[in-house]
């Protein structure tokens, strides 16, 4: 494909072609738009933001729920010059908190949301006496539904090292970090993803990864939209409450290109083995990109066994490996190749040192999945502790330097200046090994757990707790602490758990012992959790549990495990889902009488409610069931029918 030298040449070539992009907001609710109307409406809508004197180089922080503006908004930014800001829509304080730092972080920023969005920051910016904030929100806010499209608006003429957008898609809610992503960033990286992927105009794209996500935007828009196929972007929180939907989805538009992380996978096969899928032909999906969090071999096995009947082929799925910091895509494999891992000896793993080779079924045996080869334009090297390139086959820091690895953090020359070493190399804080000429990832550094004197990795101790029944990856997250006062590190082991509290005694148990015969290794607590942070890309946020850990917030969690007080609801089974309800809700006073979608909570914290009463009570009740039992006592009475 042609290298373009900007975003703006990459939309002008785009809107020659005869392709369309698809919203699927329901299974009959769908609108399309073509490139060249995409190309119209977001050059009125930057006459609009023009109008009120927005000007190039100035941000606007894209903050709606509704695909089709995200994508036209986004757009008009760049047209214009214009710096656009994604940011994920959430209903937490927390998630507030966040979009509020970065429209204080930024240095002309103008939010473009929603009426409904715009009226509930106001009023949490008023009560939290946020005054900065409110004076932001007040008056530098665009909102779509108000939005009168005039005039077309002056196009700006980028330079290549020009700023595109700031990505603050992952990392800390309290001190968000924006990576810069130059015009030269995205072109550079949207090229080597088409080329390493061979995707064509004939090919067909669908996503259901959010656009606030650098794989949903620049994975799955951008660049297919570079490569010129139509491609269909699904709304996340349908695929959270419809996850059969995408597969459907998939076979009727006869998409060729998917993508999704482990989480998707788990979250379809749940649903698909409960209610399974009549008429699918997948013959036509040719790569299923599986990125954004460490892959798991044995979930790619169980969704390639469940579809395999209905033809989708055990090639279609493609590990990669890519970082915000580095554009997007950094590893990609060849299409058309099936997935490999290897087996290491779990002890071989330290930085610096030769990974030792193991076999499947050996008692101290580990597996990773091979992630591809360095794209174009991507230079990878692996060095030990001190930045010093080590000898092939060992495991060390995966660091990278190239055109699409950003330039800086907006905002924090000290952050930028950690990002990088001496010699100019991005620290990517991930732990990785080539095996036959492929990245394998064996971890993070930052997470590397030191227990008498010795390093061991969390990715490694998890893959032996996952041997517990129930307990598999995802559920089980180790981290290493040392609290105030103390000279060890306390060895730390994190469990979803949502399920009554006297049976949790016997797993932490079985845990520890399992770990203590693996590895010898004393587990200090086995602590249950309600959920598991995550990045949004899929990262899992140790160092929130640690802090949370080590601020004694588990205190709470516990409480709210424990047996329900007496008079928390005369009825025993309404209070066990009050119990668990309250764990996904925790700024929220859950009542059995509460109609749930009343109190506040988005379809994704619905979702995962009725997901972890379906734990406690397989088979008993689906998302659907809501809509005609909408509080706990009435799901109560329709678990007590159906048992």
């Amino acid at each position: 494909m042609p290298y373009f030298e900007n975003l703006i040449e990459l939309l002008a070539d785009a809107r020659s072609k005869q392709r369309h992009i698809r919203f699927i907001d329901g299974e009959h609710d769908e609108s399309t738009l073509s490139f060249a109307e995409l190309w119209q409406r977001a050059l009125a809508l930057l006459g609009v933001l023009q109008s009120r004197g927005m000007r190039a180089g100035d941000e606007l922080v894209v903050f709606c729920n509704s695909n089709e503006s995200f994508v036209v908004a986004y757009w008009a930014a760049i047209l214009g010059g214009i710096v656009p800001v994604p940011v994920a829509v959430g209903i937490s304080d927390e998630h507030r908190y966040k979009l509020f730092r970065i429209l204080q972080q930024l240095r002309r920023a103008t939010l473009f949301t929603e009426t409904d969005l715009l009226n509930r920051l106001l009023e949490f910016s008023r009560q939290q006496d946020l005054l900065s904030v409110t004076a932001i929100l007040e008056t530098r806010s665009a909102l779509i539904g108000d939005t009168v499209l005039g005039a077309s608006g002056e196009l700006h003429s980028p330079a290549p090292g020009d700023l595109a957008f700031i990505q603050y898609s992952s990392g800390s809610t309290s001190d968000p970090k924006g990576v810069c992503l130059t015009h030269r960033n995205l072109c550079t990286n949207v090229r080597a993803i088409v080329e390493a992927t061979h995707w064509m105009q004939d090919d067909v794209s669908l996503s259901w990864m959010p656009l606030t996500h650098d794989m949903g935007l620049i994975g799955y828009h951008l660049s297919v939209m570079a490569a010129g196929m139509n491609h269909a972007v699904m709304d996340t929180s349908l695929f959270v409450r419809r996850p059969l939907l995408w597969i459907s989805k998939a076979n009727e538009l006869r998409a060729s290109q998917l993508c999704s992380p482990n989480f998707g996978y788990k979250h379809f096969l749940k649903m698909f083995e409960r209610k399974g899928m009549r008429d699918l032909d997948l013959s036509c999906v040719r790569l299923i990109l599986n990125g954004a969090e460490p892959i798991s071999y044995e979930l790619c096995e169980q969704f390639l066994t469940a579809l395999a009947p209905h033809g989708l082929r055990r090639s279609a799925m493609f590990p990669v490996y890519g970082l915000a910091e580095a554009t997007v895509g950094v590893t990609i494999g060849n299409p058309g190749d099936e997935y490999s891992r290897i087996f290491a000896h779990r002890h071989s793993l330290r930085i610096g040192a030769p990974y030792a080779e193991a076999q499947s079924g050996d008692a101290d045996a580990v597996s990773f999945v091979k992630v591809g080869r360095p794209i174009r334009d991507v230079e990878l090297r692996l060095v030990d502790d001190a930045d010093t390139l080590i000898a092939a086959g060992c495991v060390g820091n995966i660091q990278l330097k190239g055109a699409s690895v950003t330039e800086r953090i907006y905002g924090d020359p000290e952050a930028t200046a950690g990002l990088f070493t001496a010699d100019g190399w991005l620290r990517t804080g991930d732990c990785g090994v080539m095996v036959d000429g492929q990245l394998v990832i064996t971890g993070r550094s930052k997470d590397i757990i030191i227990v008498n004197g010795q390093n061991y990795y969390p990715h490694d101790l998890e893959e032996i707790a996952a041997q517990i029944e129930g307990l598999e990856l995802g559920k089980v997250v180790v981290a290493g602490a040392t609290p105030t006062g103390s000279q060890t590190e306390e060895l730390l082991v994190f469990v979803l758990y949502r399920q009554e509290p006297d049976g949790f005694r016997a797993i932490a148990s079985e845990l520890s012992n399992l770990i203590a015969e693996h590895t010898g290794l004393a587990v200090d607590h086995v602590i249950p959790v309600p959920r598991i942070p995550k990045t949004t890309s899929g990262k899992v946020q140790r160092v929130a549990l640690l802090n949370a850990y080590l601020d004694g917030e588990f205190d709470a969690v516990v409480k709210l495990l424990s047996p329900p007080d007496a008079d928390s609801d005369a009825d025993p089974l309404v209070a066990e889902l009050i119990l668990i309800c309250s764990a996904f809700a925790k700024e929220r006073s859950i009542g059995g009488d509460d109609n749930l979608f009343e109190i506040g909570v988005s379809s994704l914290t619905l979702t995962e409610m009725v997901l972890a009463i379906d734990e406690r009570y397989p088979g008993k009740l689906d998302i659907s069931d809501l809509f005609d039992y909408p509080t706990l006592r009435e799901v109560a009475d329709f678990l007590r029918r159906n048992s």
